[in-house]
């Protein structure tokens, strides 16, 4: 139950989060498992894999973001529209 309960609440984090935001935080948590899967020390093998993966998935995410900027107006708010042009 504690599991489930775990998983919804990340999940429902992660839906407020841009795609970039989400892509590092899918890649950092799939490279940690693998690399501590993989290295001879899980704990390095967990860092070194969770900082590759973070910025692979953030950087994958960026890229399906394109033309797109999100900003936040004076009541804290954030919403997304087409960049600025020459941005």
């Amino acid at each position: 139950m504690k599991k489930i309960i775990t998983i919804l609440l990340l999940a429902t984090a992660l839906g407020a989060c841009s795609q970039t935001e989400k892509g590092a935080a899918v890649g950092g948590l799939g490279g940690a498992a693998i690399g501590a899967a993989v290295a001879g020390d899980p704990v390095q093998g967990a860092v070194v894999g969770g900082a590759v993966g973070a910025v692979a998935g953030a950087l994958i995410g960026r890229a399906s973001e394109s033309g797109q900027c999100r900003y936040r107006d004076r009541h804290g708010r954030v919403y997304v529209d087409r960049c600025p042009s020459g941005y």
